[in-house]
């Protein structure tokens, strides 16, 4: 008859006992991590609801995605055929051209093939079908393509790389990814709908461009910007001489005509993401980013050139030749010193003075109010 040794028994429940233990706290250790990943994603979640502009949330999931969900690479594919997206990020100052984690496609076909009809989300190893969404020289290994699908349209793809070839599996549990994509999908059609609304009431019916309230509301975030990364901005205001003229004798009808062609003219010598609005009556103001005086000057004077030897045609095929006067100024940020409203106006007060002066030279000219010192102007108002 064979004897237990109580020792050894103790010494395999001891063992048995550290494996246990082992294990919960592996699992201790996991569910922490997965409650905090939870929590990261519920505020990524929650961040994604309250963006309004298009920028704000194309900047904001091509950075967060991939710190939440520790990819290598992130990018995003939108479908747009007529440019509109195009536009509305290019007036909102996002610079496409430097942004390549950004696809914009003319049109949903290369979604399509890789979707299917159904819209089913890719999780697997990187290909050449995947070119197009990862513009990289060294793209990643596996990848998870998600279709952004909102009432039976597909608007684009949120598309997630990692150099980790086991990190997206066929069949893995995908409830993140799944919950991820419809929230997107929500937030980018409420964002497009939005930004639709928001210009359809920022833009001047009769020419084409944005009216007075986009520009008030933009002065404010162009200085801004101008005045956190210290680089110049100047103002131009822009006036169409002698316009009662040409009311009086083509009538109201031509000079509607005259105004929306002007606008064209302007705007095809402007940056995209300069800011032209039409400030009222024949009066038009635009904002040139990073310009300084001399930039603003040559500008004006390039616009100035292109609408004197512009000759429009009215409904009756009679050519009419217009001119334009142009008041510019530029603002020189001071980082040391807070952005004021009185910096705002007397920017502002410059190019309109300057315009003034335009005229009272003799109109078809181009005249420049000078810079707006803020620091200096501060300081001479401390001493009176």
């Amino acid at each position: 008859m064979n004897e237990t040794d109580p020792d050894a028994e103790i010494d395999d429940l001891q063992t048995e006992l550290c494996i246990l233990q082992s294990h919960l706290e592996r699992l201790i250790a996991r569910i922490r991590q997965n409650d905090a990943k939870l929590c990261q994603f519920q505020s990524l979640e929650t961040q994604l609801l309250s963006l309004n502009s298009l920028r704000e949330l194309v900047e904001y999931v091509l950075d967060d995605t991939r710190t939440v969900f520790e990819l290598d690479c992130v990018t995003l594919a939108l479908v747009d055929p007529n440019g509109k997206l195009q536009q509305f990020m290019q007036e909102d100052g996002l610079g496409l051209d430097s942004l390549k984690e950004l696809i914009l496609l003319d049109s949903d076909r290369t979604l399509t093939q890789l979707f299917g009809k159904a819209f089913r989300p890719y999780l697997g190893a990187f290909d050449s079908r995947h070119g197009t969404l990862f513009p990289y020289s060294s793209p990643p290994t596996n990848i998870a393509l998600l279709p952004l699908v909102r009432r039976g349209e597909l608007l684009g793809a949120l598309n997630l790389g990692s150099h980790d070839p086991d990190r997206f599996i066929i069949g893995m549990a995908t409830d993140f990814l799944d919950r991820l994509r419809a929230i997107l999908s929500i937030c980018l059609e409420n964002t497009l709908n939005f930004e639709l609304l928001r210009r359809t009431s920022f833009i001047d019916t009769l020419t084409g461009v944005n009216n007075r309230r986009f520009f008030e509301q933009r002065l404010g975030e162009e200085l801004g910007l101008a005045q956190r990364r210290n680089e110049p901005i100047a103002c131009l205001f822009l006036d169409i001489d002698h316009f009662k003229t040409v009311n009086d004798t083509y009538g109201h009808q031509t000079g509607d005509l005259v105004l929306a062609e002007v606008a064209a003219q302007i705007r095809s010598q402007l940056r995209s993401n300069d800011v032209l609005a039409r400030y009222g009556g024949e009066e038009f103001v635009a904002l040139l980013s990073t310009a300084d005086e001399r930039r603003a000057l040559e500008v004006a004077e390039r616009i100035r050139k292109r609408i004197e030897s512009s000759k429009i045609v009215d409904h009756n095929e009679q050519p009419i030749s217009v001119t334009l006067s142009i008041g510019v100024s530029e603002y020189t940020p001071t980082p040391s010193s807070a952005l004021t409203e009185t910096d705002k106006q007397r920017f502002l007060e410059l190019a309109d003075q300057a315009l003034y002066h335009a005229k009272r030279a003799g109109r078809n000219r181009v005249h420049s109010g000078g810079a707006y010192p803020a620091l200096h102007e501060k300081w001479v108002a401390s001493q009176s």
